[in-house]
């Protein structure tokens, strides 16, 4: 059995170059470069790509909430709040090449099953925390179905992520982010929501 002692600090330097070379065919030697060990200990940790690629994905995931920490940390309303995942996401999405997603889903069907567990199980329950909270504070409209528009949210993410209806090859991913979302998110506030919301979108 092999000793899955890497940090998730460690694996997230995978990430890059995932990115750059591609899931399958990043080479061992730049992956344990960038990992900072061995060929031979990073085939003895990871003896499957599939292996590798799940837990680097794991790691990744584990990167956003520790930023996501940092997020609140910094914002107190939850449209603030909601604004600052929004500029997390369009950073993180116009860093992934449109084939990254491809490969996920047809070549390594457990991890991308993970990545919809972590829409389910951590981002809906996120976004639904996010919505009552700013309901309670008069940022977003009271009569809003708090499990429909986090349910759309979700879904529109997939939306996004879904290379027929989108090809990345001729849309930019950070336009489609943008129209998706930000209008969408304006739609749902108050008109005190409203006014936070376009202080910070007019940035983006």
């Amino acid at each position: 059995m092999p000793d899955f002692t890497l940090s998730p600090a460690s694996l997230e330097a995978a990430i890059p170059v995932f990115y750059q070379q591609g899931l399958h065919t990043a080479s061992d030697a730049v992956l344990a470069q960038a990992l900072h060990t061995s060929e031979a200990d990073l085939t003895a940790r990871f003896p499957s790509r599939e292996l590798l690629v799940h837990h680097t994905v794991l790691a990744d995931m584990e990167r956003q909430k520790r930023e996501h920490v940092e997020l609140y940390a910094q914002y107190f309303s939850a449209v603030e709040r909601l604004y600052g995942l929004l500029q997390l996401g369009l950073r993180d999405l116009a860093a992934v090449p449109g084939q990254f997603y491809v490969d996920l889903q047809t070549g390594f069907p457990k991890t991308w099953e993970a990545v919809l567990e972590h829409l389910s199980s951590y981002s809906a329950p996120q976004l639904q925390q996010l919505l009552n909270d700013g309901i309670r504070s008069r940022l977003f409209r009271s009569d809003i179905n708090i499990q429909l528009v986090t349910k759309i949210l979700i879904e529109q993410l997939n939306l996004l992520l879904n290379p027929q209806v989108f090809p990345p090859d001729r849309y930019n991913m950070r336009e489609v982010f943008r129209s998706i979302f930000l209008y969408y998110i304006r739609g749902i506030c108050t008109d005190e929501g409203a006014r936070i919301a376009a202080e910070h979108f007019a940035r983006l």
